[in-house]
């Protein structure tokens, strides 16, 4: 580690040992760059590297109790990787597809795949609008982005019928949900609830919306995406 906010940054609590179990060492190392380089590029405040463990990388890595074995993620503005990288290191089963539209964090996440040495990891510099018809996935995750409207209107082109956006959100999770309940509707959401994962367990729990969408959107091609292709927006960092 090579800034000053590194000496910030904690161990690992107990918990973390048993959400990665065999792969501890890579979020280690995860935890490392976001003290460090993710500092610097803007992409984790200073204040928040003391409490990366409890408040962003536990709090991501939680999600992996409500995704399917193997199934494939979208990660709408992933910026430092949170949820998309906490979720592949902890899950080598899952495919994620981070999206994230400004170059300098995808440059980042593209760096930090390498290091990491993670291979179910694809980089699309893209905003989500524009993956629409190129990509289609059962689950779209988000963290800190924007309002379950606006996440509604993004995450519904990119799942496959009967998909579900899973979106990490705070104390205000009901409300919001009661507020923007017609325009989530209006593009295909139907079941939703709130949930909490790891009270108890965790230092900070977190608060998931999950809605679950009826079909795709009309006018929308749907192609899944393959290890072997890739869109125009996107950047595959694999390593052989």
């Amino acid at each position: 580690m090579d800034n000053s906010f590194s000496s910030e940054l904690s161990l690992p609590p107990r918990i973390a040992h048993l959400i990665y179990k065999d792969r501890l060492d890579i979020a280690v190392k995860f935890s490392e760059l976001l003290a460090t380089t993710g500092v610097t590029h803007g992409l984790i405040g200073p204040r928040e590297v003391p409490r990366l463990w409890s408040r962003h990388i536990l709090n991501c890595a939680i999600v992996q109790d409500v995704l399917e074995p193997g199934v494939a993620v979208a990660d709408i503005g992933s910026g430092a990787g949170l949820p998309g990288l906490a979720l592949a290191i902890a899950r080598p089963d899952l495919q994620l597809h981070l999206i994230e539209p400004l170059a300098r964090r995808t440059t980042w996440l593209s760096s930090a795949v390498e290091e990491l040495g993670l291979t179910n990891v694809v980089i699309h510099h893209a905003r989500a609008e524009a993956l629409a018809g190129q990509l289609a996935v059962p689950v779209v995750t988000a963290r800190a982005v924007a309002r379950l409207a606006k996440l509604a209107m993004w995450a519904a082109p990119l799942l496959s019928p009967g998909g579900e956006l899973v979106a990490l959100k705070g104390a205000s999770a009901y409300r919001e949900l009661e507020e923007d309940r017609q325009q989530i509707a209006v593009s295909g959401g139907c079941d939703s609830k709130v949930e909490l994962l790891g009270e108890g367990t965790l230092e900070d729990p977190t608060t998931l919306v999950r809605i679950r969408f009826i079909s795709a959107q009309k006018g929308n091609v749907r192609v899944k995406t393959s290890g072997k292709k890739k869109s125009r927006h996107s950047r595959r960092t694999q390593n052989q």
